[in-house]
């Protein structure tokens, strides 16, 4: 993995996002981000559709199952908050116990 400053990666990021390495990105020395480069081949691109649209119809199948909204369902995997509680109702529905 390349390691570049903030500035270096600013000033050359046309180049340096063409590159098939990936790219640590830092501010005085510490990792602050990352580039992964995503491969562009079309089998790749065919997986990625295909992991998408089953990401989609989970997402629809959770919503449904459990009477979430997207915002309360996006709230779980806010990892700076604690996990937010589910009202009874819900939880029941999502749990499947009475």
């Amino acid at each position: 993995m390349r390691h570049v400053g903030v500035r270096e990666f600013r000033d050359r990021a046309t180049g340096l996002l063409k590159e098939a390495e990936p790219i640590a990105v830092e501010r005085h020395g510490k990792v602050i981000g990352f580039y992964i480069p995503v491969e562009s081949k079309k089998e790749k691109e065919e997986d990625l559709k295909e992991a998408l649209a089953r990401l989609d119809a989970s997402v629809k199948r959770v919503l449904e199952e459990t009477g979430m909204t997207e915002d309360e369902l996006a709230a779980y995997f806010d990892l700076s908050r604690p996990a937010p509680e589910l009202p009874p109702e819900r939880r029941k529905q999502a749990t499947g116990r009475g």
